[in-house]
């Protein structure tokens, strides 16, 4: 630390160091499950993801199309009265 003396260590609550304060790592142990369930939940999760992309770029695209058309219309309309 660069303030020398000033404070030993920084220290949280009943002494405690700032660098034993987490201690548990969680993690999730899929061992138990037989590989192939393992490799058919995910290839499920990544089609299921795939398939909602594809719902949502074909609503963008659409939007897209008639915000494109409807935008023309009115710009052809406009350079007409104008």
């Amino acid at each position: 630390m660069f303030w020398l003396g000033a404070w030993a260590a920084i220290r949280l609550s009943n002494g405690v160091h700032l660098a034993e304060v987490v201690t548990k790592s969680y993690s999730l142990d899929l061992n138990a499950y037989p590989r192939w369930m393992l490799v058919l939940a995910g290839t499920l999760v990544v089609v299921v993801a795939i398939w909602v992309a594809m719902k949502l770029l074909k609503l963008t695209l659409w939007l897209l199309l008639f915000l494109v058309f409807f935008g023309g219309i009115g710009w052809a309309v406009w350079e007409l009265l104008r």
